[in-house]
């Protein structure tokens, strides 16, 4: 039991092609980047073959969800549903689950945004033992607070977790995500800091190095994004 594949993605909205319309507006090409990365990304975690793939990522409570539910971008102006019955999933759940091809199938594990690191530890370690080989798509977006305060301002200390962030993912250091400071969620509006924690978990938990490839490290909205895979060594 182990985690065999890993795969970090950012969850904004905007990744969903129809929201930007199709059109050439700022940012267009960027954000492209992005979906590339992501797409290749997921590629990369699906060759794995895992047993199981769990998508985990920012919820109110945590929770798991099973892999039919269903989801929409309705309140962001956004015309994609997916899943049936009542639309439950968070953002960041909702576009795990479009960015992993129809032919995958998923469990959903929403993580609180304030759960501690111990206790994402303790749950990354818990769906690494789940199956014989876990892949995970680990959801979350790094500092926000440029956009929501002062955009295009500089801002010494969001720079600082962007690079703590892009190392770790860079290094496959579980080490590195475990250390990230969860007082520093609400101040500088970090999304993704509970999901990599929960990733950081399965991978201490497993019995194999880890080699990591950052994809894409950018801000392209004045919000950080982050794209990488980690690759067991024993697959």
């Amino acid at each position: 039991m182990t985690l065999a594949a890993a795969a970090v993605c950012p969850h904004p909205p905007l990744l969903v092609p129809v929201a930007t319309g199709g059109g050439a507006g700022q940012g267009d090409a960027e954000l492209a980047r992005v979906r590339l990365a992501c797409t290749a990304a997921v590629r990369a975690l699906t060759e794995a073959r895992p047993d199981l793939i769990v998508i985990v990522g920012g919820d109110q409570h945590t929770t798991r969800y099973p892999p039919d539910t269903a989801g929409t971008l309705a309140g962001f102006g956004v015309p994609l549903s997916i899943g049936s019955g009542e639309p439950v999933l968070p953002l960041s759940l909702t576009i795990g689950r479009w960015l992993l091809p129809d032919e995958h199938r998923a469990e959903l594990q929403g993580v609180a945004a304030d759960l501690s690191p111990a206790a994402c530890l303790d749950l990354g370690k818990e769906i690494a033992e789940s199956a014989p080989a876990v892949a995970i798509l680990a959801m979350g977006d790094g500092p926000a607070r440029r956009a929501r305060q002062a955009p295009g301002a500089p801002d010494p200390e969001a720079d600082s977790y962007d690079e703590r962030v892009a190392a770790a993912l860079a290094r496959a250091s579980a080490a590195g995500l475990a250390d990230l400071d969860p007082a520093q969620d609400a101040d500088l509006f970090v999304a993704g800091r509970a999901a990599w924690q929960v990733l950081a978990g399965a991978a201490a938990a497993s019995s194999t190095a880890f080699t990591g490839a950052l994809q894409y490290a950018g801000a392209p909205f004045e919000v950080s994004y982050f794209v990488a895979n980690w690759q067991s060594g024993q697959t």
